[in-house]
């Protein structure tokens, strides 16, 4: 059996088992009930400001700047659900409205072993995308969300490392 030390070389962490937790003040406790097939825009940069000191052409000065958050983007397949819907419109009528999410990477296999959790706070709807109609296809139609975090942390889970 490896350690959690080990799974960093032994077991990366899967990108396919995952589950997407929004929590929505007044709106809904567990929109979508996590139903999302995929999820992109978990990222953090920080700008680098350089400075170049006079007389000095050998070295310049780097120092920390403030962090931006990416956005993310959920995509799911169509339901009856209103629950995105109906927090798209309620942020129109209420621009303070705001949710926090949590992103939960879980282990392959059975039962839901938790292997990382992202938490995004103060998330703001700012695209909601119906699926392409095609009848041709005959494929699954897929909604796309689109949030705006204003700060993203990766929670310690108990017994990793």
């Amino acid at each position: 059996m490896s350690t959690p030390q080990d799974e960093t070389t032994i077991a990366p962490f899967t990108a396919f088992a995952f589950a997407v937790e929004i929590d929505i003040r007044d709106v809904s406790q567990k929109a979508c009930s996590a139903a999302f097939s995929e999820c992109d825009g978990l990222e953090m940069t920080m700008d680098v400001k350089t400075i170049r000191e006079g007389g000095n052409n050998g070295r310049q000065i780097r120092l920390t700047g403030p962090l931006g958050f990416g956005q993310l983007t959920l995509k799911r397949g169509m339901t009856a659900s209103f629950d995105l819907w109906d927090w798209f419109e309620a942020v129109q009528l209420r621009p303070r409205l705001r949710a926090n999410a949590e992103v939960v990477v879980f282990a392959p296999g059975p039962g839901q072993v938790e292997r990382a959790r992202f938490i995004l706070s103060r998330c703001l709807p700012v695209k909601l995308k119906a699926p392409a109609l095609n009848a041709k296809d005959g494929a699954v139609a897929i909604e796309e969300l689109q949030l705006a975090y204003e700060s993203l942390t990766r929670k310690r889970i108990p017994g990793g490392v």
